[in-house]
């Protein structure tokens, strides 16, 4: 694991509190704004046409998304506030405008990035699809890059090891993210049965599921609980090297319907616990489980309590967390005060880059779950519990720690 020494502890504390701040309805320094760029309905904003030094004239940035919009209420969204955190930190002299691929084709991605790049200083770009913008940047080696849930791949598809000096990519640990929200879905449930709706079977996905089976087995083996994890055949998915993961897995992160058809599903099995890391079709999975009565979500990326209302009542238990937004932030600073450092990074809980929502308000977690997740997180960000991912070579029935 390659981490930037830029990076020091924050504190448990600071996990729980960036949630909020992440999500940008809560902070006046991170309130989002109408998706900007033809591609997302708005208006784009104009790249400066006059070149100079742009620590001191501002950075111009663009953000693309694929396939959803910078206002889908959690990942892209995140990635877009850690956008606004900087400019607003700078007194607005920074600019951004906000682009969606839609298509969600890792080719069309490398293009649209290929055909805007004159116009920018920093391309964000978003999401597994982004991958392959690789060749370009190595062909713009003046320009900057952050990626966000991927590595680069050369002009083949394979993985650039090392990464690039002027690209930021980095990867989350979201196995860490997905065992608290295992853990937390085994000691709530009423029924005894749970389960993990995902969009596409991407690395990032498939760590999410691995961890929430993980924190689901702890809990039975460690905590008392006594919960099934319950998987629809027909829902299963298969992974980028083709195996057979298993799961519930939407098809894509765009349709709700197709996500409130297998929230719906899930539910008629006895469900009555599920962490939804689907993106828009995850929209869906919500609007099941608002219908029910009997079913509660945790949410995924984010501090999704706000989207839960249901009346005078919430379908939130908690969220799972990966920061992206702090850490954009930091790594426009870092152009700006000349440290930035590319390559390609892991984060994980050691630099407070996963975690879940504690903050009385924004969860409805009992004291029994929020002493034992308080007692596991060092634990994990210690390393001595390692929850299983699609990548590690543990599974969600032997990992350390277990």
């Amino acid at each position: 694991m390659k981490l930037s020494k830029r990076f020091a502890a924050l504190g448990l504390s600071l996990v729980m509190v960036l949630a909020l701040a992440a999500c940008g309805n809560d902070s006046a320094d991170a309130t989002p704004t109408p998706a900007q760029g033809t591609e997302q309905g708005g208006d784009t904003t104009p790249a400066p046409d006059d070149g100079g030094d742009t620590a001191d004239e501002g950075l111009r940035i663009a953000i693309v998304t694929s396939p959803n919009t910078v206002d889908d209420g959690s990942f892209n969204e995140d990635n877009y506030n850690g956008i606004l955190n900087f400019i607003a930190s700078r007194g607005d002299i920074d600019t951004v405008t906000a682009l969606q691929e839609q298509t969600g084709d890792s080719a069309a991605v490398a293009q649209m990035v290929s055909d805007i790049i004159a116009d920018y200083d920093v391309l964000v770009t978003t999401g597994f699809q982004s991958a392959a913008i690789g060749p370009v940047a190595q062909d713009n080696p003046d320009k900057y890059f952050i990626l966000v849930d991927t590595f680069p791949t050369d002009a083949e598809g394979v993985t650039i090891e090392g990464g690039l000096d002027n690209v930021y990519a980095m990867q989350f640990a979201e196995q860490e993210g997905g065992f608290f929200a295992g853990v937390a879905a085994a000691m709530e449930t009423q029924s005894g049965k749970v389960a993990v709706v995902t969009g596409q079977p991407f690395p990032s996905n498939v760590n999410y599921q691995y961890g929430f089976e993980s924190g689901v087995n702890y809990a039975n083996t460690h905590l008392g609980a006594s919960a099934e994890i319950v998987e629809l055949a027909s829902y299963a998915g298969v992974d980028t090297t083709g195996t057979n993961v298993g799961g519930n897995y939407t098809g894509n992160f765009v349709d709700e319907a197709a996500g409130k058809t297998l929230g719906e599903a899930l539910i008629r099995e006895g469900v009555d616990i599920m962490f939804v890391a689907a993106g828009g079709s995850g929209n869906g999975v919500f609007a099941a489980a608002k219908e029910s009565g009997t079913c509660m979500v945790i949410g995924c990326d984010v501090d999704q309590y706000d989207d839960g209302a249901n009346g005078d009542s919430n379908i939130i238990l908690t969220s799972a967390l990966k920061n992206m937004a702090i850490n954009v932030e930091r790594q426009l600073n870092a152009i700006v005060d000349g440290t930035f450092e590319g390559g390609n990074y892991t984060l994980d809980a050691s630099t407070d880059s996963t975690g879940y929502v504690s903050a009385e308000g924004r969860q409805q977690l009992s004291q029994e779950t929020l002493d034992a997740l308080a007692e596991l997180y060092p634990q994990v960000k210690d390393g001595t519990i390692v929850p299983a991912s699609g990548s590690n070579g543990y599974t969600p029935e032997e990992f350390p720690g277990l």
